[in-house]
């Protein structure tokens, strides 16, 4: 039985309200699922499962700056568990690191991805047609990444965060507002609007709509602000989102960062871009984090074995990610986004060098 038009809208609009809810309740379900049912050692007690309580700070504080920013939440992650993680605890392998980055990225971009769509600064037909394009490059990437050795993954991540860096130098990814509004401009209209009107949807939150005429994509957020574009230029999009995609699943990251040049290149607004990028990165994300978690045994490089993840480290990154990308929003109005942009540039810069002196060390 099919929900009449009214009450499939009542229903989004309804969900798109109280997103938030639902986000800050998938985290506790994950936690209760990995609690009870997740393959643990035999002797797990409370010191088993508080021992990296400390992680949640660091994945909160990093979670909130790249959700704020619009980068992938594993360009922070991974890095840190490379040079950090190791004073604190036994290193982890490349395999291990860049799964719990991932996992952790699921979580921390699904829920600021819902934040955007909320804000209605998601196209959906961009963000399916990215997705379908890149997934079997992230997975292919996912799967190589059991073959490499950790020099080698070491040197491709130092240069995807040269990439990355060279591109938020480069780019404006701020997340300014529109222009202000003319006095003369017209009220939005319920049902997409007629000509000269401005949409409104009844299952988007505010005043917020989408309308197409011939390609021309007309589209207001939920504080009344418009965006004109149109969706030209897929095919550049698609190879710049497939090269990023094989680097997201060797590295847990990269298809954000690179793909976001061909948004912005090709005239989408970039509140819209970071937007619809969100959904683009936390889908990758999740198929790039199952894949690393069950690839293993598919190519016959080890089982699919769930009791080698740390499920000890998920249980706080993953509350921490999921905050975080709540918080972004609320940062970005408050801080300039233009300053942190370059801190993380710099960050990335400072890191890479390091990946590079590191992977040069062992080739010597």
């Amino acid at each position: 039985m099919t929900l009449p038009s009214s009450s499939f809208d009542r229903i989004v609009a309804a969900f798109l309200r109280y997103q938030h809810v639902l986000v800050f309740l998938a985290p506790v379900a994950f936690v209760g699922l990995v609690f009870f049912a997740a393959p643990t050692p035999a002797d797990a007690g409370a010191s088993y499962w508080l021992e990296f309580w400390w992680l949640f700070p660091f994945f909160l504080l990093g979670a909130t700056i790249v959700n704020t920013v619009g980068i992938s939440g594993a360009a922070l992650f991974v890095p840190f568990l490379i040079f950090i993680f190791p004073l604190f605890a036994e290193p982890l392998s490349s395999q291990t690191l860049v799964k719990v980055g991932l996992i952790s990225e699921s979580f921390g971009l699904s829920s600021s991805a819902l934040a955007f769509i909320s804000y209605g600064l998601v196209d959906r037909r961009l963000s399916l047609a990215i997705v379908a394009g890149a997934l079997p490059l992230v997975i292919g990437g996912a799967l190589l990444s059991f073959f490499l050795p950790e020099p080698v993954f070491q040197l491709l991540l130092g240069g995807v965060l040269t990439a990355s860096a060279y591109l938020l130098f480069r780019l404006d990814l701020d997340h300014e507002e529109p222009g202000a509004e003319d006095a003369d401009t017209p009220a939005a209209a319920a049902d997409g609007g007629t000509e000269g009107v401005l949409p409104d949807d009844a299952d988007k939150l505010g005043v917020a709509g989408v309308s197409v005429d011939d390609g021309n994509v007309t589209r207001v957020d939920k504080e009344g602000n418009e965006y004109r574009y149109d969706r030209s230029g897929y095919l550049r999009r698609f190879g710049t989102y497939g090269f990023g995609g094989v680097f997201q699943g060797v590295a847990g990251f990269g298809i954000g960062e690179i793909g976001i040049v061909s948004m912005l290149t090709s005239s989408i607004p970039v509140r819209v871009a970071i937007g619809t990028n969100h959904i683009v990165v936390a889908t990758t994300a999740i198929v790039a984090s199952l894949t690393h978690v069950f690839g293993g045994g598919l190519v016959g490089h080890g089982t699919m074995n769930l009791a080698s993840t740390p499920w000890n480290m998920v249980v706080f990154t993953v509350p921490a990610t999921v905050i975080g990308g709540q918080l972004a929003p609320h940062v970005a109005a408050r801080l300039d986004t233009h300053t942190l942009k370059l801190f993380v540039a710099s960050l990335f810069a400072l890191i890479s060098t390091a990946l590079f002196v590191l992977s040069g060390q062992a080739f010597l």
